[in-house]
């Protein structure tokens, strides 16, 4: 039963789906990071300056004993739009770039082999010789 069970696992882990859904999980982790990054020491400083420094993220109200931060929320709110935003604009970019390149493939036109050029004859000259048949 357990020997069957691995094989059955050994099956699954090298089925090509499998592989390529764990590089896209690895590869959106290091992207993340990369994202990240962008948002937390590029962008949100430059948005921080036009703002005129706000720093949402201290904002806090006091009730008895709870602190409640809702400046912290705000400021992950911020943050998830500039990470959706860059990351739409970086996708946007990428389909750009590969519909130029399949409209540069498309433009290619496919070479006919000699099988196909010497088909086309036959099924012209076949056209020619019926219709001359009907005008008889």
């Amino acid at each position: 039963m357990i020997k069957k069970n691995i094989q059955e696992f050994k099956k699954f882990i090298a089925r090509g789906n499998v592989l390529d859904l764990a590089v896209g999980v690895i590869i959106g982790g290091a992207f993340s990071s990369i994202v990240t990054s962008l948002v937390n020491n590029i962008l949100t400083p430059i948005i921080g300056l036009v703002l005129g420094g706000v720093d949402f993220s201290s904002l806090a109200i006091t009730f008895k004993d709870t602190r409640i931060e809702y400046g912290a929320f705000i400021q992950s709110i911020i943050d998830f739009l500039i990470v959706a935003f860059c990351i739409f604009t970086i996708v946007k970019i990428i389909n750009k770039f590969m519909h130029f390149h399949k409209k540069e493939e498309e433009k290619k036109e496919p070479v006919k082999s000699a099988e196909v050029i010497l088909l086309e004859e036959i099924r012209d000259l076949l056209k020619e010789e019926k219709s001359t048949k009907k005008s008889k």
